[in-house]
């Protein structure tokens, strides 16, 4: 037996150095979103959304650079899991010789609609950051060639991760609502339909849709202990509309595919606790009615057991659950219509195949 457990070892090193010393799955990786996927493209704007200060950061190699947690967020951690050699820089600090790795553009606050966000102060929406794309897009053709770099663009995968802040700031917080959950959702939809096409445009063949998590389940709106059921209803139905898109891009774009991550299920509070986070409505920092950590406060020690690190962000613990089931599926309803595993492997000839 004790044989048998080295022998298991060994083969386990060995699987993960040939992740570190291998080759890259995809040749790029651009991340489009909000705060959950913000890797320092808030932290020159006039902002009350910012994470570039202690404790954010606290298990972060860098320590604190803009990212709303505590360490990786769940793009750090697919980067990881694609064997990318280090992290995708944020748009603003990234060198003309590593554009063609990627770029994170995502900007906490934003949202689809180019007002999501307006109450906290400045930030790139998602138009914006479409813009900012088409000008990585133009150097990337300058550095390689127009032919060479449509081929290039083509492998790379694309991350969307937005609309939470379109329901937090835009719909929750106006009473009453101006339209029904469905009429707004519909709206959100169609823009963000627009959005993937002008990606699309710039040469997006793989993207991948995460679909929004339980927003009645934060610290900010559950601190009994009781999601509001409210706001998941809503979630879900939109969630359903969000995976319909991708089967619509999908019927409309043949050489590209569109995958949806079913964030809501994923990290359910059910869902974390039953992996060990033990604490789902309390975050490590902050005060209730203060969304982000204060500067220098000092968080719990126990992050490891936590699902929020602070009001409305998880913890890179929760974070590793999403990206990991994201990445490699652990059961049918986790991504749809296959897992980031299985999209990374696709090749321009292969992308119409499910």
């Amino acid at each position: 037996m004790g044989l048998l457990v080295v022998i298991i070892a060994i083969f386990v090193a060995s699987l993960q150095l040939n992740m570190i010393n291998g080759e890259p799955q995809v040749p790029c990786f651009f991340i489009f979103g909000d705060s959950l996927s913000d890797s320092g493209n808030n932290n020159n704007l006039v902002t009350l959304a910012k994470a570039n200060f202690l404790p954010y950061g606290i298990d972060f190699p860098d320590g604190p650079t803009g990212r709303f947690t505590n360490g990786r967020t769940t793009v750090d951690i697919i980067g990881d899991h694609l064997g990318l050699n280090g992290y995708i820089k944020a748009f603003p600090i990234i060198k003309e010789e590593e554009i063609v790795g990627g770029v994170n553009y995502a900007s906490g606050s934003a949202g689809i609609l180019a007002e999501t966000g307006f109450q906290v102060g400045d930030r790139i929406s998602m138009d914006e950051q479409l813009n900012n794309h088409k000008e990585i897009v133009s150097r990337i053709s300058t550095s390689l060639g127009q032919n060479n770099s449509a081929t290039h663009l083509n492998k790379c995968l694309y991350s969307v991760n937005v609309g939470s802040n379109d329901w937090m700031f835009n719909y929750f917080s106006k009473v009453p609502q101006l339209s029904t959950p469905q009429a707004y959702a519909e709206t959100l939809i169609t823009q963000l339909s627009a959005q993937l096409n002008t990606l699309y445009d710039l040469g997006a063949r793989k993207v991948i849709l995460f679909g929004l998590g339980p927003l009645g389940c934060l610290p900010l709106s559950n601190i009994q202990g009781i999601c509001s059921s409210f706001i998941n209803d809503i979630m879900d139905m939109y969630n359903t509309k969000l995976r319909s898109l991708a089967d619509t891009f999908n019927t409309n774009h043949t050489d590209a595919k569109f995958i949806w991550i079913n964030t809501f299920n994923i990290v359910s509070p059910d869902n974390l606790q039953g992996l060990g986070l033990k604490i789902t409505n309390v975050p490590c920092c902050g005060v209730f009615q203060n969304m982000f950590c204060n500067p220098l406060n000092i968080p719990c020690i126990d992050r490891g057991d936590r699902a929020y690190w602070d009001q409305a962000h998880p913890t890179e613990a929760a974070n590793r659950v999403l990206a990991g089931r994201a990445y490699k599926s652990l059961n049918s309803t986790d991504a749809y219509p296959m897992d980031i595993s299985t999209l990374a492997q696709l090749n321009s000839s292969t992308t119409n195949h499910s």
